[in-house]
């Protein structure tokens, strides 16, 4: 009997990779071929992102190339079509009716179910009958099986094709979001905090280090929450701080992780400033395989915009809690992101968050013309800004970045750095996350996959280039 071909176009952010690794995971337990040519397909997934406008377009695009691909080719005539991720799951009630020639829409609880589904649009003998929890729940159209309110959270022995290089991997410890900052509409797509065990992620990170993975980079939609939705009897309040004498957390996790033998290092991505605490800056500091690297989106530094926002933080809590992380952990390279062009933002507001940029000269960061989302509070608020400013404000705030950037750059030069060869030529520091920030250009002859001490001997824009 023939195997089943299925084909994965997988677009967003590494947490929608690992979804799509999830997926090709079971339909490989299920018996099923996967194919890098969509042509050779039985079934093409994609995989869809939804955070922003430009997302949103690029998950449109992909879906209805891989529509016309089908009708234009005659040996693509049979193929079915699947919308799965977070733009089948934001928009539940609505996609079936706006695109009938896909033949399923899938959400984030059902990744794990792809197989029978698959099946089941393909007709074959014996498919599972999906039970009522398993079906349409958004709508009457038999395609549609997203569940409105995601619960899923991936397990250590959830099965799972891992899609990156083979010396590093992302680990998702949690899934879901409490927060309501009014620019996101992430909580509203994949639902409300949920953590993983601490035993389930240190167990994937011991099989990842065995099978010599070198790089474990921790990913959820709030990384710092880890563990506090489980402390028993209580919901702690989305902006309480890491405090492990409570129950496991993020630092709990941190020191189990640092006690797994073998030469790696670990990562930390998507950290909320609300939930930092001196504990964690101590278990960062301590723990030698945690990498002096922390990724802390901040979006703004003026109490007015933090507020409009909702980042129950404020300028004064940032400013203190930064200069205890540099004081706390030597070594440190801090990577954020910015929003400019809020509603409401004044001129004033902006000149702050440059002053801001220019005192705490972070290691990495990047800035966001701010994008009017459907579905979110913020575009209730008053005061939007003229296409224009924005531009304006983030072309600004960016030449900051990029100066500073250069200076950080020229400082690093005779410098001896370790590295993680990324590929032929090319590799990373602890300061620099895959697929988002600057490389080193390193001797050809160094082994992919290895570490290597060099000497920085020179630097191009934002990377760095070793001595020869």
């Amino acid at each position: 009997m023939k195997k089943t071909t299925v084909g994965l176009i997988s677009l967003g952010c590494a947490k929608n990779l690992i979804d799509s690794e999830v997926m090709i995971g079971h339909l490989a337990e299920a018996g099923m071929m996967l194919t890098p040519d969509p042509e050779l397909a039985d079934v093409l997934i994609v995989n869809t992102c939804s955070f922003i406008d430009m997302a949103k377009q690029e998950s449109i695009d992909a879906i209805f190339g891989a529509v016309n691909e089908r009708s234009e080719n005659p040996e693509r005539a049979k193929q079915k079509i699947i919308v799965a991720g977070c733009l089948s799951q934001r928009f539940a009630k609505d996609l079936p009716g706006i695109m009938p020639e896909v033949d399923a829409f899938i959400g984030l609880d059902q990744i794990t179910k792809v197989a029978p589904i698959i099946e089941n649009l393909l007709g074959k003998k014996n498919a599972p009958i999906l039970t009522k929890d398993e079906g349409p729940a958004a709508t009457n159209d038999p395609r549609d099986y997203v569940t409105l309110k995601p619960k899923y959270v991936p397990d250590y022995t959830t099965p799972r094709f891992r899609l990156t290089p083979d010396h590093y991997a992302y680990v998702k410890i949690a899934e879901g979001c409490n927060h309501t900052c009014t620019f996101c509409i992430i909580p509203k797509i994949r639902g409300t905090h949920r953590s993983r065990t601490q035993e389930s992620v240190v167990r994937e990170v011991e099989a990842l280090v065995k099978s010599g993975v070198k790089e474990i980079n921790l990913i959820s939609q709030d990384t710092t929450y880890f563990g506090m939705d489980q402390w028993e009897g209580q919901r702690p309040n989305p902006s309480s701080p890491v405090d492990s004498k409570r129950g496991n957390s993020l630092c709990t996790l941190l020191r189990e992780i640092n006690k797994i033998e073998g030469d790696f290092w670990v990562r930390l991505l998507y950290t909320h400033p609300a939930h930092w605490s001196d504990e964690l800056i101590h278990t960062i500091a301590e723990c030698d395989k945690v990498a002096k690297y922390v990724d802390i989106p901040l979006q703004h530094i003026s109490d007015r915009m933090l507020t409009a926002m909702k980042r129950v933080t404020s300028g004064d809590y940032i400013r203190d809690l930064l200069r205890r992380m540099r004081a706390g952990i030597p070594g440190l390279g801090i990577r954020t992101t910015f929003i400019v062009g809020f509603p409401g933002e004044t001129e004033e507001d902006f000149q702050e968050l440059l002053e801001f940029i220019e005192e705490f000269r972070f290691e990495r960061a990047g800035v966001f013309q701010y994008s009017k989302e459907e579905g979110t509070r913020a575009v209730k608020l008053d005061g939007h800004l003229h296409h224009m400013t924005r531009k304006s404000r983030w072309s600004r705030s960016m030449s900051s970045l990029q100066k500073i950037a250069s200076e950080t750059n020229q400082a690093q030069v005779g410098k001896k750095v370790r590295v993680l060869v990324e590929q032929k030529g090319v590799g990373r520091t602890q300061w620099d996350a895959p697929e988002i920030d600057g490389s080193v250009m390193v001797d050809e002859k160094l082994p992919v996959g290895s570490f290597a001490e060099v000497k920085i001997g020179d630097w191009r824009g934002y990377d760095l280039v070793a001595a020869r």
